[in-house]
């Protein structure tokens, strides 16, 4: 699976200086509003030292990190789900992204312009989650202006589209984001066709030093049951911190596959079964999967290879009921 993220927040908040630290990417940076007109994807690979150890171990030709791509969206204002400032049209370009990771500005500096004329990181989260709501109710809308017009014909499954829609609605009208409802609701088809973006889980970035980061806002992001990290974007950031993150945030995990060819990660949800997992390699696998062998990283470079490892009686055969752990080395047996 890939792993996507999307940059968001007010301009001259730091999203393109995340970006450029993130990707090595020369972007434009300016100290001015919309300096990023298109959205800039970036391939990041996943930080893991794992991955090198694997490599000299089975001394690999190559090494193949999983990786993330991330979107820089132009700055977000007041008014952009309807379509002030270049707004509207870049809120589409992070509808099928995973997750969204919302820049925050947290320090004072009087030679950086604030598109609202003062800092305040509480009232900036406020605006950027208004917006993204405001354009969830816009989707959900037409959408229930469709479906009730089809549901005339009788058909039952429209009336249930229209009642699920209707709930879509009361809860943005509320001013609550789609994720409040839960996963019953959240892998419904109708969630799927509208990619809602207050369904993705989001990570804040909090841009500043720790003494810029007041407890009340810290609170407030963990009572809405999201995650931050605090980096300052003006120095050279440890990202790694905010990719872990990101795993954390989404449920995800990394298992392993090594020989003389390569040595890879593989990004899965965590709780995937050996068949799923064995599908990330190719499309087929599931389908024909027969077994799994399966050794833990630490095992297998504790033991100093494969057939040490199966000597010691630290390899395992595992079937199709084998839920993948975080740093399991796989051999996929398929027919």
């Amino acid at each position: 699976m890939k792993l996507s993220i999307g940059i968001v927040g007010l301009p001259n908040v730091g999203k393109s200086t995340l970006f450029k630290a993130l990707t090595h990417n020369d972007v434009h940076i300016a100290n001015y509003p919309f300096a990023t007109i298109d959205p800039n994807v970036g391939i990041v690979s996943v930080p893991d030292e794992r991955l090198l150890a694997l490599t000299k171990l089975s001394n690999s030709k190559k090494t193949i990190p999983a990786i993330v791509e991330f979107y820089d969206i132009a700055g977000l204002v007041k008014g952009a789900s309807q379509g002030q400032g270049l707004g509207n049209q870049f809120l589409s370009h992070i509808r099928e992204v995973n997750a969204i990771v919302h820049v925050v500005r947290c320090f004072e500096r009087s030679d950086i312009i604030h598109v609202e004329e003062t800092v305040n990181p509480l009232r900036d989260i406020e605006i950027i989650h208004n917006e993204l709501i405001l354009k969830d109710l816009d989707s959900v809308q037409k959408r229930l202006g469709k479906a009730e017009s089809e549901a005339r014909s009788g058909d039952k499954q429209k009336t249930k589209d229209v009642e699920f829609l209707k709930q879509l609605e009361s809860t943005l009208l509320a001013e609550k984001p789609l994720f409040v409802l839960g996963r019953d609701v959240l892998i419904e088809p109708l969630i799927k066709e509208l990619s809602p973006l207050t369904t993705k889980p989001q990570l804040y970035l909090l841009n500043g030093s720790e003494s810029d980061v007041s407890q009340e806002l810290r609170e407030k992001i963990t009572n809405d049951g999201n995650g931050y990290v605090i980096l300052d974007l003006s120095q050279e950031p440890n990202l790694s911190a905010l990719i872990t993150k990101a795993y954390e945030l989404l449920h995800l995990i990394s298992f392993f596959t090594t020989g003389e060819d390569e040595t890879r990660a593989w990004t899965i949800e965590r709780g995937w079964k050996a068949p799923q997992a064995a599908g990330t390699i190719h499309t087929d696998f599931e389908s024909k999967f027969i077994r799994a062998e399966v050794v833990s990283y630490d095992d297998l470079v504790s033991c100093g290879g494969w057939n040490q490892s199966k000597q010691k009686g630290k390899l395992r055969v595992e079937g199709k009921e084998y839920e993948v752990k975080d740093g399991d080395v796989l051999v996929i047996r398929h027919g």
